[in-house]
């Protein structure tokens, strides 16, 4: 699995566990993780509330000093991944940063609302300001 194949697993996880708990039924997710396709071909999924979720996961971890909402250093640290600069060149790499690979403050913006971009193309609910 990507780098942001296991950030997406991270947030729906979170998300579908916290649905699955407050329904009977039991909702899997699907195992793919290239960014820009759905990993929902042949079904009809819930959109995920991507926001509220990560709200959910910063209030259970009581880390309120992480600035998830535009920080991918933040975002990665919060769902529990590497994030050195080696793990966000791989994430750069798969989503098709085309700058330097060097940890600038660009490149981790970039990398922050292409995530919030690619989780929106995979039925997640962003809000508009964290996305391109």
């Amino acid at each position: 699995m990507g780098v942001f194949g296991a950030i997406r697993n991270a947030i729906f996880g979170h998300a579908e566990a916290a649905t699955t708990t407050a329904q009977t039924g039991q909702v899997t997710l699907p195992p793919g993780d290239q960014p820009g396709q759905s990993q929902w071909a042949g079904t009809q999924p819930q959109t995920v509330d991507a926001q509220a979720a990560l709200t959910r996961i910063a209030a259970e971890k009581g880390n309120p000093n992480l600035n998830w909402q535009s920080s991918i250093v933040d975002l990665m640290k919060l769902l529990d991944l590497d994030s050195s600069l080696d793990n966000r060149k791989e994430l750069a790499t798969e989503l098709g940063y085309t700058g330097a690979k060097d940890g600038s403050a660009e490149m981790n913006m970039w990398l922050h609302r292409k995530v919030m971009d690619e989780l929106a193309k995979n039925q997640g609910q962003v809000p508009v300001g964290m996305k391109d």
